[in-house]
């Protein structure tokens, strides 16, 4: 490649918001891959018990929740194990034990079997994001902003990826396909780890406060604490668009079965077409301000998802349902990175493993609460759980202004 067709290219990844990609494929390849499992199976998984298996929902629902649920305390075992070995050890081991979970469907047969491949599966998922976020800054010490944004867009191709090619088959070969797709996935995850595996990493130089810095110890903490509360309404809406859309818009307003997935859709293509532009030029130094803008704007997304339910208003349904998932869509690109960033950055021990197991636990505990609360919500009024949510939103809006880095010091940095 020329100079100036070198130069070309750099300013068009720049104006994109790209971090640099050269010398990085097996980070990139790793992430997609992983991806791409999540995206092909982890929605099915009732479908094979219930269809395959032809076991009853009711005890395939509780097993799943349970395995789950027992899967909590992996996100502080990680957090452990990452402060010993390094988060690329961890993330290695996390996706071959997703692998082992995914494979041991296949001769699962009882619901306590059930409940045993789900505690492998989400304890592999439950790990590597507890260490990913860490790993980003030992990949790019430099970059670690775009490389969230980037990572997530990367995330979404791969899920709508994955979902695509479970979809394709089912459409083709029907429910029995879900045995080879099962066994497809957990050779992904073997794949993911043998990207991670052979990785060159850089830890970054640590940035901690000298000792008179009256910000240290339990202010450290406090401080983590209100990040991971900050949090939860993002993780809750996450969880929310998953487990009720789809719900909402058939029953409660009588739409299509395609309604869903045409917002899915639509959130996939803004949320990976402008993750990585948005974050490198609108919010790049001011995470904070991302995350009081970013619940701003999902407050409002939520205030959009609501107003088909109201009386009268079920002609405008599609006009506000659209509305409401790119108001989601910019909400998610504007939280998303900058509170990853905040994770790894707050305090000057927050990309350690105690403190990342924190935070991915308040990511693993909405998983788990957010379906039984949700649906629980639409049965009562369909008005709920999207009032809920808005005001989990601007709660977690009123705490963002202490979501304040230091300086060398004891200065407030300008984030």
């Amino acid at each position: 490649m020329t100079a100036p067709a070198a130069a070309r290219r750099s300013r068009t990844a720049h104006r994109l918001g790209l971090p640099r990609l050269r010398g990085q494929g097996l980070f990139v390849t790793g992430n997609l891959i992983d991806s791409v499992g999540n995206g092909m199976l982890l929605p099915l998984g009732l479908l094979y018990f219930t269809d395959v298996l032809h076991l009853p929902l009711a005890r395939v629902g509780v097993a799943m929740t349970a395995g789950q649920a027992l899967a909590l305390p992996a996100t502080f075992l990680a957090g452990r194990l990452m402060d010993r070995v390094g988060p690329q050890r961890v993330v290695v081991w996390a996706n071959i034990l997703s692998a082992t979970g995914f494979a041991l469907f296949l001769p699962a047969r009882e619901p306590w079997h059930i409940a045993g491949v789900y505690v492998l599966v989400q304890a592999g998922i439950n790990m590597y994001f507890t260490a990913q976020r860490t790993l980003i800054t030992h990949v790019a010490p430099d970059e670690h902003r775009s490389w969230f944004a980037f990572t997530g867009s990367l995330r979404n191709v791969g899920l709508a990826a994955g979902a695509g090619a479970a979809a394709g088959a089912l459409s083709l070969f029907g429910t029995g396909s879900l045995r080879w797709l099962i066994a497809v996935d957990a050779v992904t995850y073997l794949l993911a780890a043998v990207c991670f595996a052979t990785l060159t990493t850089t830890p970054p130089k640590p940035d901690a406060a000298p000792p008179d810095d009256p910000a240290t110890g339990s202010g450290h903490t406090r401080r983590y604490l209100v990040l991971v509360a900050v949090n939860i309404p993002y993780v809750l809406a996450q969880a929310l668009l998953a487990v009720l859309v789809a719900v909402y818009t058939t029953r409660a307003l009588e739409l299509p079965a395609s309604a869903a997935s045409l917002l899915f859709a639509v959130n996939t293509v803004i949320v990976s077409a402008c993750s990585t532009v948005v974050t490198a030029h609108l919010a790049p130094r001011a995470p904070r301000r991302a995350v009081s803008a970013g619940y701003l704007t999902m407050a409002a997304g939520m205030v959009a998802f609501a107003l088909p339910a109201l009386p009268g208003a079920t002609a405008a349904a599609w006009a506000a349902l659209i509305a409401a998932i790119v108001l989601f869509s910019v909400a998610e690109i504007l939280l998303g990175p900058a509170l990853s960033e905040l994770s790894v950055t707050l305090t000057p021990q927050a990309a350690g493993g105690f403190t990342q197991g924190l935070y991915q636990f308040s990511w693993a505990v909405g998983m788990v609460a957010a379906p039984a609360l949700f649906t629980r919500l639409l049965a009562t009024d369909p008005l709920l759980p999207w009032g809920f949510e808005a005001a989990a939103c601007l709660l977690a809006l009123l705490a963002a202004p202490a979501l304040t880095t230091r300086g060398r010091h004891g200065r407030r940095s300008p984030r």
